[in-house]
């Protein structure tokens, strides 16, 4: 029956042209991305309310130290019992699909991350809703392209069109969730692609306002205006968040790869639960996504921020004070790294602004303790979510475009410029790659961000590989090897083993001199000819490592083998042809 139906559709939309095609699947994209927003949202919202409405507002309300156990234990049992697999972290799936299952996605992973990360998050895990909502609609858009038997562009379109929506329906920021696609996602940004990303950021946002209506994640009036005179403070709060970006990127590394270690994911569950639960415990702010906290810091309410802790009774103590915004921000990055190490699904955009708001609010508070000058407490809590976000996920033009355009700040492009490009600057000195790449460029995996690796990724070496090279054994000897010559069109000969294995190669150069001298031809044996191949390319090799091996070898024609055993050559300008021929297609 699905086949059938499938069928219909495919003949309906093959009838349409890929322009008005790319229309068509960029709205749906869009509108189920903006579902899956609303769905998470709401569902983290509601499971929270429930939890933490009641807590007392002062003392330890211990049921902080339950709560993320909790959470982590129904997220593992999920991912053991029922989906058998876990969906992995948000964006660098995303990435690593793209890079290298063809911008394939697994069915599973359309509901895998939606569950998983809502009894994650709203149960207190310190992380957020964005990579879950990204990868979701990513497999959906991918999964509709394939129903439809698109190809591997058009369905790395729709991914990018599945993150641009996410972003536009969770922060209600078409424009800056477009910049995100390119920036992140590496989409290419031509005529072909803006317009589908458009309209699915579009999409997006309008089924987000039409369900939830004109509810802000993040509130903001308006900012004050810009003063000169505060040029250099924007200038060390870059420094700052610089640094705090390549602080928060080693410890979250530092404590999921020391999580990884442990085997059991049950024995991951209770360390992670308990040590999660103790700092939520004593830091009730870091529950959750807290964008609620988020907006207490942009309106200067720390009172409200302190709500339901210890500290709330000593909100008019200095040094009570520094511990706690301090606290904030060194455990958030830590918290993150803990939730999503023992086993939770989430992301860390939401960490990212809170842990930028945090260090622009405490930047402010040191200044008016001190009775320095006063700051504009929300301008700085603003460009420090800018800064952060610059650094951490190397994305400054999202970072500046989402800023300005979910809190109606403007009137701060300078600082948020200024801020950001600084923070970026820093944290490239210490890291090539984002927190979401940095491990899949260790693994070589990391190629939409390289467009030639995009290409090379999806040629076939099988395809580009000649058989038609005459072998040759080692015993044979020179007049031997003239009558193989004779009956070649090549003038490279693989020297063979009795069991077909490579040992080396002779090529015309080699005998060139003796080939006329008719008293070597039966004294001369093919292993006293034979060298070494200057490079020997594997079957299981990577275009982009075969393409290396052939540029340090200077070679044009190179063997290929399967486990030493030989299967052909592949020369240098064949594999030109089929890049040049893909590099069209591709664009």
């Amino acid at each position: 029956m699905w086949k059938e139906y499938q069928s219909r559709l495919i003949a309906v939309v093959s009838r349409l042209s890929r322009k008005h095609l790319l229309v068509f699947l960029s709205i749906a994209v869009g509108f189920m991305s903006g579902l899956v927003a609303v769905i998470l949202k709401n569902s983290v919202y509601g499971i929270q309310w429930l939890l933490t409405e009641r807590l007392s507002v002062e003392g330890f309300n211990f049921s902080y130290i339950f709560y993320p156990t909790i959470g982590l234990f129904i997220t593992t049992y999920i991912v053991l019992k029922v989906i058998k697999q876990h969906p992995g972290p948000g964006i660098p799936t995303t990435l690593h699909a793209i890079s290298r299952r063809k911008s394939t996605l697994k069915r599973s992973q359309i509901y895998a991350s939606l569950v998983t990360s809502i009894f994650t998050v709203g149960f207190g895990g310190s992380a957020g809703l964005e990579a879950p909502a990204v990868q979701t609609s990513a497999a959906l858009g991918s999964n509709l392209g394939s129903i439809l038997k698109q190809n591997y562009k058009t369905k790395t379109l729709l991914i990018a069109c599945a993150a641009a929506g996410s972003m536009a329906a969770i922060f209600k920021a078409p424009v800056a969730a477009i910049i995100f696609a390119v920036e992140v996602i590496m989409i290419d940004l031509t005529t072909a692609s803006l317009v589908p990303l458009l309209l699915a950021s579009l999409s997006a946002f309008i089924t987000s306002f039409l369900l939830l209506g004109d509810h802000q994640l993040l509130r903001f009036q308006s900012a004050e205006p810009f003063m000169l005179s505060h040029v250099h403070h924007y200038v060390l709060l870059g420094v700052i968040c610089g640094l705090a970006s390549v602080y928060f990127n080693k410890i979250y590394l530092f404590i999921t790869s020391k999580f990884q270690k442990l085997v059991k994911p049950w024995t991951r569950v209770l360390i992670g639960g308990f040590m999660l639960g103790v700092i939520v415990l004593v830091f009730p702010p870091l529950y959750g996504e807290g964008y609620d906290v988020i907006n207490s810091l942009l309106a200067d309410d720390l009172e409200s921020v302190t709500h339901d802790s210890i500290f709330h009774s000593h909100t008019s103590s200095i040094w009570w004070m520094f511990v706690f915004l301090i606290g904030l921000a060194v455990l958030k990055a830590i918290a993150t790294g803990i939730t999503l190490g023992s086993g939770g699904v989430g992301g860390i955009f939401a960490p990212t602004l809170f842990m930028g708001s945090t260090i622009g609010f405490l930047y402010t508070r040191v200044y008016k303790y001190f009775e320095f000058t006063t700051l504009p407490t929300s301008n700085f809590a603003l460009v420090g979510m800018a800064g952060l976000m610059a650094g951490l996920l190397h994305a400054p033009l999202t970072a500046i475009f989402l800023i300005a355009e979910i809190t109606g700040g403007y009137d701060l492009y300078v600082p948020l410029m200024l801020t950001a490009a600084i923070a970026f600057y820093i944290s490239k000195l210490f890291s090539a790659h984002n927190i979401y790449t940095v491990e899949l460029a260790q693994k070589g995996d990391l190629i939409t961000h390289n467009k030639d690796k995009a290409v090379l990724t999806l040629m076939n070496l099988q395809q580009e590989i000649e058989k038609d090279f005459k072998s040759i054994h080692p015993e044979q000897t020179l007049r031997q090897l003239l009558k193989v010559l004779a009956q070649s069109k090549r003038n490279v000969f693989p020297v063979l083993d009795p069991t077909g294995n490579l040992m080396g190669v002779v090529t015309l150069d080699d005998f060139r001199e003796i080939m006329f001298d008719e008293s070597q031809y039966d004294e001369i044996l093919v292993q006293t000819l034979m060298t070494s191949a200057p490079e020997v390319i594997d079957v299981s090799d990577r275009m982009d490592v075969v393409m290396k091996k052939f540029d340090e070898s200077g070679a044009w024609n190179l063997p290929v083998v399967n486990r030493n055993e030989y299967v052909g050559f592949v020369s240098k300008s064949r594999l030109f042809s089929a890049y040049r021929k893909m590099l069209k297609e591709f664009s």
